[in-house]
């Protein structure tokens, strides 16, 4: 089965304050960064990429994709970054009615991550689909239907809503499941100790 066409999110907009601030993605595993395994991962998967960042854009000018902050205020939180993405895509990319989210800073993600996510929805019937590794939901490694936006527009910025799964919720998402072992595919870096296990996995997976 292919695909519908679909936007690639990667957010990368967080303070990275258990680092010690900077950017999260920038950080090197396998003898790259983040940034440029979770690239590597979803270009053959979408049709498009960009980068939700807040801050100076610039930094992202190597990456030659566009970087797109969020428009609600004060660091809204993922969903700010999701309706960034779903802007992004009505204005720019408008035969894409798909968005795939997902952190800058997993650098094991699934190469079928986008196809699985697909078949999760379709089956469900549902307009949104998110990631799970053994118990665990992740909320913002996400198929997201463009459709929806104005509808998340309202819940950020009319009700204050941040929280993923409330919104989420009220819309249905499905759920697709990876193993977590041996290596979780959806390990995120956010302590400089998850950054040397990372390294650690790396160098004893490295098709992971």
């Amino acid at each position: 089965m292919s695909n519908p066409p679909t936007l690639g999110l990667v957010l990368a907009g967080g303070l990275a304050r258990r680092m010690g601030g900077g950017d999260k993605a920038r950080i090197r595993v396998g003898g790259t960064t983040i940034l440029a395994r979770v690239l590597t991962c979803l270009k053959p998967q979408c049709e498009r990429i960009i980068i939700n960042a807040n801050g100076d854009p610039a930094r992202f000018v190597d990456t030659g994709l566009p970087a797109v902050a969020d428009s609600v205020p004060d660091f809204a939180g993922p969903l700010a970054g999701i309706l960034a993405g779903l802007d992004w895509a009505a204005a720019h990319a408008p035969e894409i009615d798909w968005l795939l989210s997902v952190p800058g800073d997993c650098p094991f993600l699934p190469k079928n991550l986008l196809q699985r996510l697909h078949q999760a929805r379709l089956a469900a019937g549902t307009p949104l689909a998110c990631a799970r590794s053994g118990e665990w939901r992740h909320p913002v490694v996400a198929l997201w239907s463009v459709a929806l936006r104005e509808d998340l527009r309202r819940a950020l910025t009319e009700e204050g809503l941040h929280k993923i799964e409330i919104w989420t919720g009220r819309h249905g998402v499905a759920i697709a499941d990876w193993p977590a072992e041996p290596v979780d595919p959806f390990f995120n870096v956010n302590t400089p100790e998850d950054a040397t296990r990372a390294e650690v996995l790396a160098a004893q997976y490295p098709d992971a």
